[in-house]
Formats: structure tokens, C-alpha cells, sequence
């Protein structure tokens, strides 16, 4: 039986797909299967995750830490699925916190007499506030500034509101 062209090229990149995790798993002969994230930070490929192979994610030493069961400074792919849980909800937690600080200041501009607080932009990012926008005078500039210091869980407030007359 004669295979056509396409016949051929279809086997080629079957065979060629199947090559590959066999390719990647080294000369260990067994394709590497598991969590992508897991394998991609494995550089070594031993199956374990040692502090150095995530130290380039953000935030990750406490839940790298706490997530490591039998304290061997390493994390097998079962523990590394509990630190990323635990890396992904503190990171929510602090969206969510830096949310709720936003929704407090801009309320707290809201109640301020003589503020056109709807030409005040308030954005947060680990609890450091940042105005901006425009007022029409200094003292409204230093009505807007002193109204969200004064909200609990805001660490600073970066002001970069310009008068405008």
C-alpha cells in the first residue's frame, strides 16, 4: 500500500509528538507529566523544587515555607500545589484589601464639603494611595490628602493632584 503526501506528513508529526515529553524528560527514558507551572520551574528536572528555582516569583519564600510538609527546603509537586494555593490567596487577599482602601478613601472624599471629588482619581496598591486629577485650589489639594490618611489600612498616600482654576 503507497502512502500519499499527506498520509506521510500526518505519521511524521504524530510520531514527532510523541517524541517530544520523551526528549524533555532527558535521559530518564519517562516523559514528564504533572502541573506545566511545576515542570517549567523544575530546572534540574529531580521533581523537586528547591527555594532557588522560585526565587523569581514574587512573594513565594512564606508559602514556599509553609507549604513545605517535611521541612527538606524542597517542594515535591504535592506541596508545591499548596503553595501556589497559598501565594494565590494572599494575593487576592491583598487585592481585595487594596479595593476595600480605595472604596473607603473615595467614599471619605465623597464626604468632604467642598471637594469636586469626582475630579479625584484614588488607585492603591499594597496600601500606598494614590491621588489624582484636579482641584481648583491648594486647600481642597490639602482637604483630599488629609481625608485619605486619615482612612484605617492606607500606609501612605502619594499625592499627584494638580490645581487646576
Amino acid at each position: 500500500m503507497k502512502l500519499t503526501r499527506t498520509a506521510t506528513t500526518i505519521l511524521s508529526v504524530t510520531a514527532l509528538a510523541w517524541a517530544i515529553p520523551f526528549a524533555q524528560a532527558g535521559d530518564k527514558g519517562t516523559p514528564r507529566v504533572g502541573n506545566a507551572k511545576f515542570i517549567q520551574l523544575d530546572v534540574n528536572a529531580d521533581g523537586l523544587l528547591t527555594h532557588d528555582e522560585v526565587k523569581k516569583i514574587r512573594g513565594y519564600s512564606g508559602p514556599f515555607t509553609e507549604a513545605d510538609a517535611n521541612r527538606d527546603g524542597k517542594l515535591d509537586e504535592k506541596e508545591f500545589l499548596k503553595a501556589e494555593s497559598l501565594h494565590d490567596r494572599a494575593y487576592a487577599g491583598r487585592v481585595a484589601n487594596d479595593s476595600a482602601i480605595t472604596a473607603k478613601v473615595k467614599a471619605a472624599l465623597l464626604r468632604e464639603p467642598e471637594l469636586k471629588s469626582l475630579d479625584v482619581s484614588v488607585e492603591t496598591f499594597k496600601g500606598e494611595v494614590l491621588l489624582s486629577g484636579f482641584v481648583t485650589d491648594e486647600n481642597q489639594r490639602a482637604r483630599a490628602v488629609k481625608a485619605a490618611s486619615t482612612v484605617a489600612g492606607v500606609a501612605g498616600v502619594k499625592d499627584s493632584l494638580a490645581v487646576r482654576n
